[in-house]
This record gives C-alpha cells, structure tokens and sequence, in this order.
C-alpha cells in the first residue's frame, strides 16, 4: 500500500506522459494560464482604491461598500473550491478537447463577464454585492486550475520552475493592480474599468477556447470511471471534498506553515509611518517566485540522484529552509529595530528594503510549499492547490 512515507517515481515509465506536449507548447500554456491567473489578483485589488469613487456614485458610505470586499473573499473560497473540484471530474463525453481543464476555464469566463458588466451597470448597493459576487467567482479558478494544468504537463525536476514562473506572473497583479485601479478611479471611470475586466475575460475565454489542449492526463478524470453517461454529463460534485485533502498531516502542515509566513509582511507594513503608501514585498514577490521554483528543481534533483532516481516529496521542502529560518525571522528583526532607532528618510528606506528581502523569504517558503502540494495530490493537484488557499483566505 502507498503511504506518505513511500518511494515515488522509482522508474521513468510514468515520466513519458509529460511528453505529449513540446517545450514551446508547454511555454504558451504556461502564458495562458498565468494571463488567467493574473484575473483574480487584478480583479480583487483593483476594485479597493474605487471605493471612495463608488460610495459616492451610489450615495452610500465607505464601510458599506467595503461589505464587498469581504463578499469577494468568500466568493474567491467558493469558487476556487468549485472549479477545482469539477476540473478532476467534469467532461463532454464526444468532443474531447472540452475535458476536464479546459472546461472550467471556459465555463468560469463567461461568469466573469457578464459579473463584470454587471458590475458596471451597478445603480444599488444590492444589485453591486450580486454581481461582485458572480464576477469574482468567475475567475476564482485562475490559480488552482493553473497549478493543476501545470502538474498535467510538467516534470517533476521542471514543475517547480514552472510554477515559480506562474506564481510571479499572477502575484504581479498585486503590484500593480492597485495604481491602475485608484488611477482609473481618478482619471476615467470605476466603471470603464469593471467594462475592461470583462473584454479581458472575453480575451482569455477565445484563447483557452482556440489555442489551449486539454492536459489532463487520460483516464485520470472521475467521470471516466463512469459506465453509462449522457453527452452532457452534469454531476453533483462536493466541493468541499478538497478539505478533507488537508486531513493529511503534511499538506495541512505545509498550508499552515504558508499561511503564517504570509501574515508577516502586512505586520512590517503597519509599523511603518502610515504616509509612505509604500510596499516593495509586492514587487519582489514577482522576482522572488520564479527564483525559489528554480532552487526547489535542484533541491529535488540533488537529493534524487543522492537515492539513485527515488524520490520523496518532502525534498522539495529543503527549499523553504532559507526563507522560513533566516530571511523572513531576520527581516522582522531587522525591522524593528529600524523602526524604533533609525528615524527620517533612512529608516523609511531601510524599512522598505527589509520588507522587499520579507517578501523574496515569503517567495522562499510559498512557491515551494505551492509545488509540494502538486507533487503529493497529483491527481487532485487542483484540488490541493484550491484548499490549500481557501484556508489561507479564511
């Protein structure tokens, strides 16, 4: 019986699977995936710097139209859990190319379109809490869906770099969704935004609809194992069967591990002067993730090829060593004492340059626990990947 503890991959039969797709077709699926990654991150924090704007145009006040905020928050749980889920199960049985992966990303687009019109067209609070929900549980499953693609198609030696790469192009979106959020706000209009957002779902949708496989590897589908199903095979899938993934003690050890680390940077950030307005984590993250996927490939194929070929999932972990001992700890350390001794422009300067090595830490411990997490629930690697955040987001 196969355990945790267990050998994996002794030998190179089940790597040829990862053949089917050539490296320059491996890298325009990563480019989809990670411009659908990029949705949810656009999508959540954009909309914060509007609130001012939004309060105003429907005569209501900030706090009741920060309710959505929290509303989208549990929208991002729901669906990811919901995409996640299907996307190891649902299929059209006679038109292949809409299996499993693919499906869900073009189901949840047309959600995100309409929610984003919605959004625009918005004249009551009642009637922008519905749509904020509909549009945010539409691209909910940018990043559990592109974590499971990228475990359908990439190596194990290659996965973490793959990964890396995914995460620092979706995180970008923390950095810069922000300014283009409170500019459009100021110069153009909350909802030409919202207006935007759709046409760029619009965008993604023909992409994943002309130009992306299906990745799911054959047979692995739940539905597969069906033995009388309709053309149009709709089932009742529990989405809250991924939690019961984080029943395993490692991957609920990892997720919580990535939870706290990830609470480190906001504390920094409020012991700065509150009129810096600055976060360099943001912008390190995007650097640091594809680096930290890249050390966690060698740590694997190091510690690999010191076992002659086996290899345990808990290698990849070795990784998270110099970002959860050392860099994020002393980051914190650092900024402390900074904070309490340096004053003026230096300290200001020195604060920010602790909270951008705090985030390339937070890159040292989240893309490896990220990769891990497809490693040990490969079948499920989406369903992993979604728990593992809706936890984290609760």
């Amino acid at each position: 019986m196969v355990s945790e503890d267990s050998p994996l991959l002794t030998s190179t039969a089940h790597e040829t699977i990862y053949d089917r797709f050539a490296p320059d077709q491996k890298r325009w699926i990563v480019s989809i995936v990670s411009f659908a990654g990029l949705l949810p991150m656009f999508v959540s924090s954009t909309f914060v710097p509007s609130i001012p704007q939004i309060a105003k145009n429907l005569g209501s006040t900030h706090a009741i139209v920060s309710l959505t905020v929290s509303l989208s928050i549990l929208a991002t749980v729901v669906g990811s859990l919901v995409w996640a889920a299907y996307s190891s199960f649902f299929s059209i049985p006679n038109y292949s190319p809409v299996d499993g992966r693919r499906s869900m990303y073009l189901w949840g687009m047309p959600f995100l379109c309409i929610g984003s019109c919605g959004v625009a067209m918005s004249t009551s609070l009642r009637s922008l809490l519905f749509w904020r929900f509909v549009q945010t549980f539409g691209c909910s499953g940018g990043i559990p869906l592109g974590a499971g693609v990228i475990g359908d198609i990439d190596k194990l030696e290659e996965r973490g770099t793959a990964i890396g790469i995914f995460f620092g192009a979706t995180l970008f979106g923390f950095a810069v969704a922000p300014l283009l959020g409170g500019a459009a706000a100021q110069y153009w209009s909350w909802r030409n935004l919202h207006y935007s957002i759709a046409v760029w779902g619009l965008l993604e949708l023909f992409l994943v609809y002309f130009s992306f496989p299906e990745t799911s590897h054959p047979g692995t589908l739940s539905i597969d194992k069906l033995k009388r199903r309709r053309w149009i095979h709709i089932t009742w899938v529990n989405p809250l069967s991924s939690l019961w993934l984080l029943w395993s003690p490692n991957l609920f050890a990892a997720s919580s591990l990535c939870r706290w680390r990830l609470l480190s940077a906001p504390g920094m950030v409020s012991r700065m002067r509150p009129s810096s307005g600055l976060d360099s984590s943001q912008t390190d993250w995007d650097i640091g993730a594809p680096v930290a996927g890249r050390l966690s490939d060698i740590v694997v194929k190091r510690w690999r090829k010191k076992r002659n070929g086996v290899w345990f999932p808990e290698d990849r972990l070795r990784a998270t060593w110099i970002g959860g001992l050392v860099t994020i700890p002393l980051s914190i350390g650092a900024s402390g004492l900074i904070t309490t001794y340096v004053g003026g422009p230096v300290g200001l300067w020195l604060n920010l340059l602790c909270l951008y090595t705090n985030g390339m830490g937070v890159d040292f411990v989240f893309n490896p626990i990220g990769s891990y997490n497809v490693d040990v629930a490969h079948s499920r690697s989406a369903e992993a990947t979604a728990a593992s955040a809706s936890v984290s987001m609760i």
